[in-house]
């Protein structure tokens, strides 16, 4: 089956964006390390990226207007708007819990969720994302959006790996079966 994994940074308070939504405080603290390319290793291992309608705005409009950046993978855009869907980008009003367990189905490499919180909220409610792959910047927003809400359930993880460069620290954890332990 193929696994849900959560790729995002987030501000060492704890969000995702600041206040505004922006995001151009994702950067390390700039002391001429080299930068190691941990979404290059990462996106070999997914072929699917599902996001929400801000996420995907944000990209379009703000980082990368130019190109689809996410070209070689299958899309998911959660939204309620009618957009027209292409072969590459697919708008959906499907519910995220519903859709990636649909698409877990599936045959293909692991399914990434790169943001936004409500989508990345819904799914840890329900207890649905195997890894959770976590960017910690160097930098204190004080407010924002938080990238994980209230939540009523307990979700286990297991420290599978750490790395840090230019001050930013890679936190990566697999969520533990409590039955298997």
């Amino acid at each position: 089956m193929r696994k849900i994994r959560l790729f995002i940074a987030m501000s060492l308070d704890g969000y995702l964006a600041d206040a505004q939504g922006g995001v151009d405080w994702l950067n390390g603290q700039g002391d001429g390390e080299e930068l190691l390319d941990s979404y290059g290793e990462f996106v070999k291992q997914v072929d699917t990226v599902v996001m929400g309608w801000n996420t995907y705005h944000q990209i379009v409009t703000e980082l990368s207007p130019e190109e689809w950046v996410y070209g070689d993978l299958t899309s998911y855009v959660v939204t309620h708007r009618d957009c027209p869907s292409t072969e590459d980008i697919r708008f959906t009003r499907e519910d995220p819990c519903c859709l990636v367990k649909r698409l877990q189905e599936t045959e293909g490499k692991d399914i990434w969720i790169c943001g936004g919180a409500k989508i990345i909220q819904q799914l840890v409610r329900e207890d649905l994302i195997d890894e959770y792959y976590i960017s910690v910047i160097p930098m204190l927003l004080g407010e924002g959006i938080r990238l994980f809400g209230e939540s009523r359930r307990r979700i286990p993880l297991r420290l599978v790996k750490t790395q840090s460069y230019d001050g930013i620290m890679d936190l990566i954890y697999a969520r533990r079966h409590m039955d298997k332990e």
